[in-house]
């Protein structure tokens, strides 16, 4: 069993942050009349860079550990839609998001304790 690298994970919550901000970009590239546009485009190449970054982490880390990071983004999409489109995000969402980090927090320790336990008896 590959141990996680911590910059795996790391990498792995950059990579949802592109993904927010390229979602978000999307958002405003079609809210555009054409169909192609810088905008649009931009949004698709993020994904892209993200599809990497995710790959290269993967390669470094145990998917049970670092897939869950991805739920981050919804994190950053409520961030980034109140900022740059102006969406309203109610309190029930805001307490959606908190509950996903700490999921998240608890599959990171969740790994550590199994890690910790296999070194000691096997």
């Amino acid at each position: 069993m590959q141990k996680t690298k911590w910059w795996a994970l790391a990498l792995v919550i950059f990579c949802t942050f592109f993904t927010s901000t390229a979602a978000l970009l999307l958002k405003a590239g079609v809210m555009k009349n054409t169909v192609f546009n810088v905008i649009l485009l931009s949004g698709l190449a993020l994904y892209v860079v993200a599809a990497v970054l995710l790959i290269t982490a993967l390669k470094f880390g145990e998917l049970s550990v670092l897939y869950p990071a991805i739920a981050t983004s919804f994190i950053w999409v409520n961030v980034l839609s109140f900022i740059f489109l102006e969406e309203k995000i109610t309190l029930l969402r805001w307490i959606g998001a908190g509950l996903i980090v700490i999921g998240v927090s608890f599959i990171g320790l969740g790994s550590k304790t199994v890690l910790q336990m296999q070194e000691r008896y096997l």
